[in-house]
């Protein structure tokens, strides 16, 4: 229904006319102004909506990457802020640091990744195709979307299954304790950082909320869990997803991982000043 949304305004020029009025912006980080659109959707909704929009837009590999690694570092935000409000973070910094990660990320990507820049803002004064010839398009390339994501999401939902039922998250967290080290966060956060990575942060949500209240991990524990995975979630699933459009795999994970480490980091350093500070006054 989104895509079909796009296709009309396509179709009565009111994208070209968007394209135009948002590329200065976008340009900043190597991207067309349409491309605001998928973003925002994504924003709002979540990564498939997204999706939808960027299988209409006429966007390069390296675009696609760079607009994906913005969808990945906030999508869904309403929802996905509300687990972590409850599993007992700061619900205005959360949307903060993801909304700025996109646009910081995207800017850096668009300076270190290879490739050209490609204006490809829609010009409304080029000949359009018949509205029949678009959406013929359309249909054809709905359908294979719709196929290739119906096969991808079915295949990891059986593995989250198995995953989960056979208790091999649990057994796998063991052994990423030394990957976690480097992160900056805590052993005890290793099994609920394989939760947000396999099941993402909306389906995760009971098993990391249990965890939470149930005193497996404390409050500042999963304080710097959520800034990680704030990030860097559901990388089994969304960044699949997303490749399977355009985007470049390596780019989506190990720029996200790079902002995630950052920002735990950055938090531990200010919670160590905090307490010297608490010291000192005390």
């Amino acid at each position: 229904m989104i895509s079909f949304g796009i296709l009309i305004l396509r179709y009565f020029n009111i994208l070209p006319w968007f394209s135009g009025l948002i590329s200065p912006v976008f340009n900043i980080f190597g991207l067309p102004g349409e491309a605001a659109l998928a973003y925002v959707t994504g924003y709002f909704v979540n990564v498939y909506s997204a999706i939808a929009v960027i299988s209409t837009l006429d966007l390069d590999i390296r675009a696609i990457t760079i607009l994906s690694v913005m969808v990945l570092c906030s999508h869904n935000i309403i929802i996905e802020t509300a687990v972590q409000k409850k599993t007992g973070s700061s619900a205005i910094r959360m949307v903060v640091i993801r909304t700025l990660s996109a646009f910081v990320l995207a800017f850096v990507l668009n300076k270190i990744m290879p490739g050209e820049v490609v204006s490809n803002v829609l010009n409304s004064a080029v000949e359009k195709a018949s509205l029949k010839e678009m959406l013929t398009d359309w249909l054809y390339s709905t359908i294979r979307i719709v196929i290739t994501m119906t096969i991808l999401i079915f295949t990891l939902s059986i593995l989250q299954k198995i995953l989960s039922e056979f208790g091999v998250i649990r057994w796998i967290s063991k052994f990423l304790r030394p990957l976690l080290a480097i992160f900056g966060l805590p052993a005890k956060t290793s099994f609920l950082w394989i939760v947000a990575n396999t099941l993402g942060l909306a389906y995760g949500a009971a098993v990391m909320i249990e965890e939470y209240e149930g005193g497996k991990v404390n409050k500042s524990d999963i304080d710097l869990l959520n800034h990680h995975i704030a990030i860097s979630h559901s990388n089994l699933e969304d960044v699949i997803l997303l490749t399977s459009v355009g985007g470049i795999f390596w780019w989506l994970l190990l720029s996200r991982w790079a902002m995630s480490l950052l920002l735990v980091w950055e938090l531990k350093a200010e919670m160590a000043i905090r307490k010297k500070i608490l010291t000192f006054v005390g």
